[in-house]
């Protein structure tokens, strides 16, 4: 009897932990969905009493949201590649060497992540434009390159120093070097542990906003989060347009999620293994 009320009470608070989670993005699918009066009608309409898709078509009709999207997915993928293949070096020569200095570069990679990232505008900017890189897809590239590159390699070190350091010993003797024992043995085998790490660099570059409101002014270059941050005006905020610009907005990390959901569960359960 005990058990089962313990069990009732699980599932009980698991069911409202979910309805919480899940309410809003059922409010911003359905705010989306209504005309403009019941977006403000009183009292409220938890379902719409028409569906309509014109906020959508709103969106791509009177902006360029297509191109928007694409600037995000660009960025984000770019930026998310470049930490990839640097965080893999850098995790790696962390895990498998000691060396003077080791312990401070770790320390500094974790003191960057108290820092926020903002303190640093005045000098990326000056950077920026001494490279005449401002107002450029690429300075966001660079930018979100960098910032997430400490964590990533922390994540990616963790990984290394869970897998022998014999596998790539084995392939060294039959001839590969090291560096083709790493991409060809050891790679491989941290597939999981690099997914999970390009999905945390991937989301974070796709949702940022201030960098890119400081380093892109032309609309043609503009991320999805700027165009999003457009539907706030002085006077008013378009919440139907917003409500659709979100839900098309969260679609892709929906689908990037689920093509690698296999690799991120494995990746996460390796780093929670202890060595």
């Amino acid at each position: 009897m005990q058990k089962k009320l313990l069990l009732s009470a699980k599932v009980l608070y698991l069911t409202l932990h979910a309805v919480i989670m899940l309410f809003p993005l059922y409010w911003i699918i359905i705010t989306s969905l209504k005309p403009q009066k019941q977006i403000f009608s009183f009292p409220l309409h938890y379902w719409p009493e028409t569906l309509t898709l014109a906020n959508y078509k709103k969106l791509f009709e009177f902006s360029n949201f297509g191109v928007y999207i694409f600037n995000s997915l660009l960025v984000s993928i770019g930026a998310a590649a470049c930490v990839i293949l640097i965080s893999i070096l850098s995790g790696y020569v962390l895990a498998r060497f000691k060396f003077r200095g080791h312990k401070h570069i770790m320390f500094g990679f974790f003191l960057t992540q108290m820092l926020p990232g903002i303190g640093a505008l005045i000098v990326l900017y000056k950077m920026m434009s001494s490279m005449h890189l401002t107002n450029h897809l690429s300075s966001l590239v660079l930018i979100y390159t960098v910032g997430s590159i400490p964590f990533s390699t922390i994540m990616l070190r963790g990984f290394f120093q869970r897998i022998p350091s014999s596998l790539e010993e084995a392939a060294m003797i039959d001839g590969c070097s090291r560096i083709t024992a790493l991409f060809r043995v050891i790679i491989p085998v941290m597939l999981p542990g690099i997914a999970a790490t390009f999905i945390f660099a991937f989301v974070n570059n796709w949702n940022e906003l201030i960098m890119a409101v400081m380093f892109i002014d032309s609309e043609s270059s503009q991320t999805l989060p700027v165009a999003m941050n457009g539907f706030v005006m002085k006077f008013d905020i378009d919440w139907g347009a917003m409500s659709a610009g979100t839900v098309m907005s969260v679609i892709p990390t929906i689908i990037v999620f689920a093509i690698a959901q296999r690799f991120i569960v494995e990746g996460l359960t390796q780093g929670a293994e202890k060595g």
